[in-house]
This record gives structure tokens, C-alpha cells and sequence, in this order.
């Protein structure tokens, strides 16, 4: 939707894409559908679900073995955003790097966007 030709909207690290791919393959769903939402002292948060059908108008990012899948409206807020799997001593999970993110809030679960006109952007 809102891609450059050539381009993929988002980018996978290895750690990431091997997380991803394991996650799939453990509870059998087709991928990873991220998206963002409003919430979070910051105003946005981002979402992330496994689900067991891509939705016609999501952007499909394959590498891997892994599949992620970006909700239609949430697109233009992750174009260009790397996706990580950090491993730490206390913890791990996923981490975004977004270029278009101008401010996030101390705990790192919520973000700001230059811009935020959406009202629901998981969708």
C-alpha cells in the first residue's frame, strides 16, 4: 500500500526471523501481524499477534521461513522499521527500530509519531 517498489516495508534481523519462524512453526499459524494501536503514555503502542490467515490487504514480508504480515493502516507508520529478538539477562522479546518514531516513553512500550490523525490503526 504504501511501499516503494523493491523495497520491503519492514526488515527482519536473523534473531528475529529464526524467533518468528519458530513461534509459526510451534502453533501452526501463517505469521506475525503487527500493527499499532492508540495507548501508552507516549500515545501509540505497537500490536503483534500470530494469526492463522493473511488478510488480503496486509503487506507480506518474507524472510526465512518467517512471514509478517503489516495491518493495512499501520503501514505508513512501520515503513522502514527493522524488527529484532534481543536476548538480555532480565529479558527478551521484540524490538522495533523505527525511523518514524520522534518520541517514546521511559519504559519503551509506547511511542510517538510526528503525526497521529488515525483513530484505530490495527486494523
Amino acid at each position: 500500500m504504501f511501499g516503494i517498489p523493491g523495497k520491503q516495508a519492514v526488515t527482519m534481523t536473523d534473531a528475529a526471523a529464526k524467533q518468528i519462524a519458530k513461534l509459526m512453526a510451534k502453533d501452526g499459524t501463517q505469521g506475525l501481524r503487527i500493527g499499532v494501536k492508540k495507548g501508552g503514555c507516549a500515545g501509540m503502542e505497537y500490536t503483534m499477534d500470530y494469526v492463522d490467515a493473511v488478510d488480503p490487504h496486509d503487506e507480506v514480508v518474507e524472510q526465512d521461513g518467517a512471514r509478517v504480515m503489516i495491518a493495512p493502516m499501520a503501514q505508513m507508520f512501520l515503513f522502514g522499521t527493522e524488527i529484532d529478538y534481543e536476548v538480555s539477562l532480565l529479558e527478551s522479546g521484540f524490538k522495533f527500530k523505527n525511523p518514524n518514531v520522534v518520541d517514546a516513553c521511559g519504559c519503551g512500550e509506547s511511542i510517538k509519531f510526528a503525526e497521529m490523525d488515525a483513530p484505530n490503526l490495527q486494523s
